[in-house]
């Protein structure tokens, strides 16, 4: 099964928190993987901090296109206390 994003905000850097629909939280650091021409602008902090939950995908977005798959943002979660 495909894990879906309930929740997602901007904690810092780049970093976001994500809730899933198993109930598991916690927060992604995507410092290290915005490589390659659709993640590059990312690398703007200003550019970051404009994604938002795909509402019928259940996954981060960004206007430029770029998007992670929620099985790739699940399996970088650290929980936090």
């Amino acid at each position: 099964m495909i894990p879906r994003i309930i929740d997602a905000r901007y904690v810092s850097n780049f970093t976001i928190w994500l809730k899933f629909d198993d109930g598991a939280a916690g927060d992604v650091d995507l410092s290290d993987e915005l490589y390659g021409p659709i993640f590059e602008p990312l690398r703007n902090m200003h550019m970051f901090r404009r994604f938002q939950l795909h509402p019928e995908l259940r996954t981060l977005v960004w206007p430029n296109g770029a998007d992670l798959a929620p099985e790739f943002l699940r399996d970088r979660l650290r929980a936090v206390a």
